[in-house]
């Protein structure tokens, strides 16, 4: 049958030809669309309908953050777990040791720049603990290239602080723009009980140090800290000011199913709970401290573009991670449609804030 569609399609546009040159358009046009129907040409209207998402798999995004319906998501700002593999053992945590998986190098640029071009303007590189792999080196070369190469208004990062040396800021210190240290006690006790330990190293001791690097390698200092049961009642007030960081985020402690609560999760973080009214006491508490971003449960689930180890966006808005399709595979806009990214609590909780260390103006 399909032969026969080339030569009944020759001898229309014959007849067509025969006619007079000022009829030749209006000839031609009903057998340009009798052939786009009959061949099915890229721009037709597919009868079959679109797929649902299964049982399972990740609903596509609602916030929009007031755009129009058929316009895309940007990845304004990315959080890129590129690795899972820690050497904390911090019994809350919510992005485990699944994997030791890490893309190569060259295809984690390849993402990078996907991102770059789909309007990504700040990334944040965590794990796990993103030091841990190659010693910082495979983590110094992002850093780099989406500074120098990229162009990336803000690269920042999310560490533990246990791998960080200072040989590291003075090779790649100049790109980056924010470095957050997890620190989630002032009482090396209370870390012991959490999990941030190791050894005789004392996490607080080497956070004061990591401080002082920032300050003469001109990166900008920021300090997380996940607030739970063991460091609820605790006043951080005096520390955190004598630190002194350009913001201080403090999360409540937050459950994820297959992460750090349900069967298959590699960590138990129920005993860290406390309630919303526990939050509010210690954000009262420390309401005098400048700095301080609080994020609650409702705030942080579905306010972070996250990317897993394979650049797969992660849908938490049914409490567990959902993998979207790998951006190296299906591209940035078909991806982010599955990332339950809400948008406009994205702005609400203040996720967009001057983030590059040209404009902060810090006195070094």
């Amino acid at each position: 049958m399909w032969m026969l569609v080339p030569v009944a399609f020759a001898g229309k546009l014959l007849s067509a030809f025969r006619k007079p040159l000022r009829s030749l358009w209006s000839g031609l046009v009903p057998w340009v669309l009798w052939l786009r129907a009959t061949l099915w040409l890229p721009g037709g209207q597919s009868a079959r309908p679109p797929q649902q998402p299964g049982r399972g798999e990740p609903q596509e995004s609602r916030g929009d953050g007031g755009r129009g319906p058929d316009q895309p998501t940007t990845p304004t700002s990315v959080n890129y777990h590129f690795t899972r593999r820690c050497n904390y053992k911090c019994g809350f945590c919510f992005h485990t040791a699944k994997t030791s998986f890490v893309l190569p190098l060259g295809e984690a640029k390849r993402g990078l720049r996907l991102l770059q071009e789909a309007g990504m303007e700040k990334i944040n590189f965590s794990g796990g603990e993103p030091f841990i792999h190659d010693r910082g080196k495979y983590l110094g070369q992002l850093v780099r290239f989406c500074k120098e190469e990229l162009r990336l208004p803000s690269v920042s990062i999310v560490s533990n602080g246990s791998l960080i040396r200072e040989r590291w800021f003075r090779t790649y210190g100049e790109y980056l723009d924010i470095l957050a240290i997890s620190c989630d006690s002032f009482d090396e006790q209370v870390n012991v009980l959490i999990g941030r330990g190791q050894g005789k190293k004392n996490h607080v001791e080497n956070l004061r140090k990591l401080r002082t690097w920032c300050r003469d390698y001109r990166v900008a200092f920021k300090i997380n800290s996940v607030i739970n049961r063991f460091n609820v009642d605790e006043d951080m007030r005096e520390q955190i000011k004598a630190l002194n960081p350009v913001r201080w985020k403090v999360f409540q402690c937050l459950l994820i199913e297959g992460e750090n609560s349900g069967e298959d999760a590699l960590r138990e973080a129920q005993q860290f709970i406390i309630s919303d009214e526990e939050f509010e006491g210690f954000l009262d508490r420390h309401k005098e401290v400048s700095c301080l971003v609080p994020e609650s449960n409702q705030k942080m689930k579905d306010s972070y573009l996250i990317l897993d180890e394979y650049m797969r966006f992660l849908n938490c808005r049914n409490g567990r991670k959902d993998p979207s399709k790998s951006i190296l595979d299906v591209g940035v806009e078909e991806a982010i449609k599955f990332s339950g990214f809400d948008e406009k609590m994205f702005l609400k909780r203040g996720g967009k804030y001057v983030w590059s260390k040209a404009d902060l103006k810090l006195d070094w």
